[in-house]
């Protein structure tokens, strides 16, 4: 069996098992990388925000909802009962486009906290064939408001920063959105817009976005 021959240490099995890995990775990962690092990108630009507005206070609350902050206990839908105990250190949030319906913590108590959680899922973007949407691109103004979303904005920001009305601001970033370029999600009664890798990517004159 596999297992067995893994355990063994054996070369052939250990090379089948990495060939069967690429493959699912290049048919079932690959494909939909860029929406996986867009989807990532714009948790992290949601929980700075929560940060940045509301503190620690604000960051725990604005979790996902299978997640509860009533401090000092911060409260998570699990498989089974436990209880993870701080004692001073610190808890690494590690958003997970994989984590699917509950966030899950290391087995191991000893080791560092970290608590993995699920992005919210807005869907795989449906991008058209170059047509209406691609001449509705072109123009100083979307420029404009591409480069002010920058690292994440709500609707009334990017109306402040782009100089141009709400109405305005929220029908370009429908377009952009359109075009695989922006991505919105929901921070409390705002909206909050970030660039894809793709829009960071045609900001930087096709170079790639990098993740820090």
């Amino acid at each position: 069996a596999l297992p067995a021959a893994l355990s063994e240490g054996r070369a052939e099995p250990l090379a089948r098992l990495i060939g069967a890995l690429r493959s699912y990775h290049d048919a079932a990962v690959e494909p939909y990388w860029p929406h996986i690092r867009a989807s990532i990108e714009a948790d992290r630009a949601v929980r700075g925000r929560a940060l940045l507005d509301g503190g620690a206070d604000g960051l725990l609350a604005a979790l996902p909802p299978m997640i509860r902050w009533r401090a000092p206990v911060l409260e998570a839908d699990y498989p089974v009962d436990r209880d993870l105990y701080l004692d001073g250190r610190g808890l690494l949030l590690q958003p997970s486009f994989f984590c699917r319906g509950t966030p899950v913590v290391y087995r191991d108590p000893s080791l560092p906290p970290v608590l993995v959680y699920p992005v919210t899922h807005p869907g795989a973007p449906e991008f058209a064939e170059p047509g209406p949407w691609l001449g509705r691109l072109v123009g100083h103004t979307r420029s404009a408001v591409l480069q002010s979303i920058g690292n994440g904005c709500t609707t009334s920001e990017l109306a402040r920063r782009a100089g141009v009305s709400l109405a305005s601001a929220s029908q370009h970033a429908s377009v952009l959105r359109e075009a695989g370029l922006v991505l919105t999600l929901r921070h409390g009664s705002s909206v909050l817009h970030t660039l894809t890798p793709l829009g960071g990517s045609l900001l930087r004159g096709g170079a790639p976005l990098a993740l820090s």
